[in-house]
């Protein structure tokens, strides 16, 4: 008989060992993405620093996503390629990036060491940390979107027609917890202006590790591949045609679905970025503790997003779910901006949106595009995603600074001065209610078309 019956994918318990191991990289990916922002205060003390040009580092991330388009690039080397090459060599930028950046804070740097006198001879209104450091933000952001595509389609090759959604869920969930880490430890780790290069250091290390387990995986998936091939249910990727991406630009639903993903994530990610920031100078607690709030969101998104997976496994209702998780982001940022509520519940209403919305949304597209081009389409999404990523966190630094003149020069003087994040919380919530108007478009067109959204995930 030349057939297989099984393959590695048949065994659960190798599917699951798949899921920890692509999860192990997507912690360590978002750990070093939230390293700094709960020592955003010790950064401009000791890095000059100031919340525009803390705004700016954070872009650096998704400048090569945005204006390169690498995430699209990097998805159709993916659907080209394969997922063993792209997978590291893009989880190596990731690494390579991390070192930058590590670099650009330690003590080796700042001390003279090498690139820092050509650093600091240009665009002098930032430091030259500040600059070094965004260079490897830039190197990390190159891998960083394109690795998550590849853990996605890695998923689907795995769990396709087998509880696809609760795989994506726990895929967000192990996310979650890199920030929820990153958020806890980064104030303890940085205790003190002369820590804050190990703090940077250690996220370095970690995504370093991702690189290391992603080595692990591509045996497993080298495994798999001879023993497709032998099924012979291994098919030649189609060659790549720019007709590809025209199409996914011209479909309606998608589209809907790419604008609901940029203002969803431009809404969390970017105010994720100042949140403990935003906690520590409006509720006057100490920056260790407003971390450990921040932590919240990620925390309570780690626990729910997979009970939200088996839901739509189970009984779909994606685009009314997308609905309610959009609802609660424009909620939480119009009580973040106009009361004095404590911040724990819509912390963790903010997770729990956080959850909805990326549990429903990511498992959607496999309804709507073919396989063998889904690297192409989620590379595409989470282009115009970073396109969010890269602007918000300028703008919000940008109407802090101007909602709050002098404020950074005092709090780099060692004065005891404080931000008023009204406004930049509106500006999230604006992105919230954008959300919220697409969501519904996505749920009418479905209902009009027939598309399945709503429809479980759960068939093979």
């Amino acid at each position: 008989m030349s057939d297989l019956k099984t393959t590695l994918r048949d065994n659960a318990l190798l599917r699951w060992l798949v899921l920890l191991l692509g999860g192990i990289v997507i912690f360590t990916n978002y750990y070093l993405y939230d390293a700094l922002s709960p020592i955003k205060s010790i950064l401009e003390k000791d890095l000059g620093f100031d919340s525009q040009g803390y705004g700016l580092f954070v872009s650096f991330y998704s400048f090569p996503n945005t204006f390169l388009a690498m995430a699209v690039i990097g998805g159709i080397i993916l659907d080209k390629l394969g997922i063993r090459k792209t997978g590291l060599l893009f989880v190596s930028f990731m690494a390579i990036g991390g070192l930058i950046t590590a670099y650009g804070a330690s003590e080796i740097y700042k001390n003279g060491g090498p690139f820092y006198d050509w650093m600091n001879s240009f665009w002098t209104k930032y430091s030259p940390e500040l600059k070094m450091m965004s260079v490897g933000r830039f190197f990390y952001g190159l891998g960083a979107e394109t690795s998550i595509v590849v853990i996605s389609k890695i998923l689907v090759k795995w769990f396709k027609g087998r509880n696809l959604a609760l795989a994506f869920g726990l895929k967000i969930g192990f996310g979650r917890l890199g920030t929820m880490a990153a958020l806890n430890l980064s104030p303890l780790l940085a205790f003190g202006e002369e820590k804050v290069g190990f703090a940077v250091w250690f996220a370095a290390i970690l995504v370093g590790i991702g690189l290391l387990i992603f080595f692990i995986y591509s045996i497993m998936d080298l495994t798999l591949d001879k023993q497709i091939e032998k099924s012979s249910e291994l098919t030649k990727p189609d060659k790549f045609e720019f007709k590809d991406i025209i199409n996914l630009i011209t479909n309606k639903t998608f589209i809907y679905i790419a604008i609901l993903c940029v203002t969803f994530y431009s809404a969390v990610f970017p105010f994720l970025s100042f949140a403990a920031d935003f906690i520590h100078n409006k509720f006057g607690v100490s920056l260790a503790l407003s971390g450990r709030i921040s932590s919240l969101v990620p925390l309570s998104t780690a626990i729910v997003t997979p009970l939200f997976g088996i839901f739509i496994d189970r009984k779909g209702r994606s685009a009314s779910v997308m609905i309610f998780g959009s609802l609660i982001l424009l909620l939480v940022h119009l009580t973040f901006g106009l009361t004095n509520v404590s911040p724990y519940l819509p912390m963790i209403l903010l997770g729990i949106a956080f959850s909805l919305v990326p549990a429903s949304m990511w498992p959607t597209v496999v309804k709507l595009v073919d396989e063998s081009k889904i690297g192409t389409a989620y590379g595409l999404m989470y282009s115009i995603q970073n396109l969010g990523l890269w602007a918000f966190p300028i703008i919000a630094g940008n109407i802090l600074d101007k909602t709050n003149p002098g404020v950074s020069d005092a709090i780099k003087a060692g004065q005891n001065a404080s931000y008023d994040y009204t406004q930049t919380m509106l500006m999230f919530a604006l992105l919230g209610l954008v959300g919220v108007i697409f969501a519904f478009l996505l749920k009418r067109i479905d209902r009009k078309e027939g598309l399945g959204i709503e429809l479980p995930l759960n068939k093979k």
